[in-house]
């Protein structure tokens, strides 16, 4: 089995050597490193060319944002499950792939999912998730709790459910998910600290219009009906303002 790890970089040279080396030390795992650079003016190239003979294909060229930037990794990429990876996020150990996808039964190739940890800037903890080893897809009414940095993907799922949408800004992975609600596949969670996602992205700051996009999304994919989607997006914008105060 072969695991491809796509990267998405634009003026990445701050975070992408140390998210580069984790990639790279993975041991006993067959892994392929796709690495899709937005036209970063920085030092961002010359780190992936420092690292190019441990990377499988590599591109750098404007795009239309990381929706767009995964989906060009998707047709490089030739390996049997996919896991996504911005630039400041990374593995935590050298095992960590190995250790996420030792003795699965991937017979029917499900979603497998390990734990993160969010870290700021300086890789100081911020939390640690814990899936519900019993994971039910209707956790997936009120947020992503399959976090894409500990999320490996089997091809097959691209195939038949299509690619990130490019309109989205914020929730492209989670949307994608949502398309298959209604026939979700099996999924695996091992009770493991997988990946690292750092506090830098574009949703940072931007607490409610991620959300005003998590509702969005859910409606257009009717995954409840209309009455239930509204409670739970005006139950979460009440919950958010309240933590605000607090």
């Amino acid at each position: 089995m072969k695991i491809s790890i796509i990267l998405a970089t634009l003026n990445s040279e701050r975070f992408l050597e140390s998210t580069l080396k984790s990639i790279i030390n993975q041991i006993q795992v067959d892994i392929e490193i796709i690495v899709v650079d937005g036209g970063s003016k920085d030092g961002t190239l010359e780190i992936i060319k420092k690292y190019s003979s441990s990377i499988d294909a590599w591109i750098s060229e404007k795009d239309k944002g990381i929706s767009d930037a995964f989906n060009k990794g998707i047709h490089l990429c030739t390996g049997d499950y996919i896991n996504f990876q911005g630039d400041g996020d990374g593995f935590i150990s050298s095992r960590s792939v190995f250790e996420l996808f030792d003795k699965v039964d991937i017979s029917d190739m499900p979603l497998v999912c390990g734990n993160i940890t969010r870290i700021d800037e300086n890789e100081g903890l911020i939390y640690s998730t814990k899936i519900n080893k019993n994971f039910s897809k209707k956790s997936l009414l009120f947020k992503m709790s399959l976090p894409h940095q500990g999320l490996f993907m089997p091809r097959g799922y691209f195939d038949q459910y299509g690619f990130f949408d490019l309109q989205l800004k914020f929730s492209m992975d989670y949307e994608l998910l949502l398309r298959s609600y209604n026939h979700f596949p099996r999924v695996v969670i091992k009770n493991l600290k997988v990946a690292k996602w750092r506090r830098d992205g574009i949703g940072e700051g931007n607490t409610l219009k991620v959300l005003n996009e998590y509702n969005l999304i859910k409606s257009k994919n009717k995954i409840a009906s209309k009455a239930t989607l509204a409670l739970i997006h005006y139950f979460t914008i009440f919950k958010y303002f309240i933590k605000k105060i607090i």
